[in-house]
């Protein structure tokens, strides 16, 4: 989950708040992790910025120190584990999960657009993005035209063969690759479904008739995996999306201002897009976080500089001053005071 840039961006906002900082990189990516130490060691004073090993054990063992925050990006499992860490010293802490995230197409939205957008950001690092569209809600009336649209755009930016494109990308690692593998079989293949384990190749994907009790619904997929559900009342996806954890994104396709705002008044999410993908993450000027299951707190921008600074109340008092009424006794005083007061 683009290791280099989720370790760097939060340290830019605790270095511009004047901290101290122990970087611990993700294990998913140890080649990173080493580039990542390499690379700060050569800008800072270890007891500025440190860098630790990559491993879990690390992490067990910084969770036992006390520290003055902790921010951490990664699964809601051990978001979990890292909280009640926290807890034991009453850190502060933000943390950046995941979720599922829905994307919803209504009858009246621009297909061929929505289409290529959808694509570009579900597919974007083969999927393994914490705000990628992780299933698709359409409307009957137009799905059969939208997956059309898909599966035609998906050749368009990557090729008849996705595996030989050079912009896409393979999946992280063994263990993940068997995980997405196991998911291709709990539905319809509409397009892709072919893969190379040798090369962690898996080709983008969409599927259909999803049972409701496929792990493709309740899981994050964070993988190249699109499932497709079909609705036939706007209502049905507020209630589907309301019965669930809150997701960290929420997109909306639809050419009705009216729509869109009745989408995002009756629903919660750590963040939206209405007609696109993805770039609510990219605006400097809005902090991104989640809410409920998929993350507390923000960041991006002027929100990580507040995010590791410490609003601190200080008066200086005049030593020239003396406001007698506000000490007692207070006999005749009470009239005074109310007068200030108005």
């Amino acid at each position: 989950n683009y290791p280099l840039q989720l370790a760097l961006s939060p340290l830019i906002g605790a270095i511009a708040a004047g901290n101290c900082a122990i970087v611990k990189p993700s294990g998913e990516a140890p080649r990173t992790a080493v580039a990542l130490q390499e690379l700060i060691d050569e800008c800072f004073e270890e007891e500025y910025i440190a860098v630790t090993d990559a491993d879990r054990e690390t992490t067990e063992l910084l969770l036992q120190e006390r520290f003055d925050y902790i921010f951490y990006t990664g699964g809601v499992e051990y978001g979990r584990h890292v909280m009640q860490a926290a807890s034991r010293h009453l850190t502060p802490v933000t943390l950046e999960l995941g979720g599922k995230s829905p994307c919803i197409v209504d009858d009246d939205a621009d297909l061929k657009a929505a289409a290529r957008r959808i694509v570009w950001g579900k597919f974007l690092n083969c999927g393994q993005t914490c705000v990628a569209p992780d299933y698709l809600m359409v409307h009957r009336k137009v799905q059969d035209k939208l997956t059309e649209h898909i599966c035609d755009e998906i050749t368009r930016q990557y090729g008849e063969n996705p595996q030989q494109s050079p912009d896409y990308p393979r999946i992280v690692n063994a263990r993940h690759f068997d995980r997405l593998s196991a998911l291709l079989s709990h539905g319809t293949i509409l397009c892709g479904g072919t893969s190379d384990p040798a090369d962690r190749y898996m080709a983008p994907t969409l599927l259909t008739d999803i049972p409701l009790q496929s792990p493709l619904l309740t899981d994050e997929i964070f993988g190249p995996i699109l499932p497709v559900l079909p609705f036939d009342d706007i209502d049905d996806c507020v209630e589907y999306i309301n019965d669930r954890e809150k997701p960290l994104a929420l997109y909306y396709f639809t050419r009705s201002k009216k729509r869109a705002r009745y989408m995002i008044q009756h629903t919660t999410s750590g963040g939206a897009c209405i007609n696109d993908t993805i770039v609510q993450t990219a605006n400097g000027n809005l902090p991104f976080g989640g809410i409920g299951n998929s993350g507390m707190g923000a960041y991006h921008g002027r929100e990580s500089f507040e995010t590791f600074s410490h609003r601190r109340s200080i008066v200086d008092s005049s030593l020239h001053l003396y406001p007698n009424f506000k000490f007692p006794p207070y006999a005749d005083k009470l009239k005074w005071l109310k007068r200030l007061m108005k």
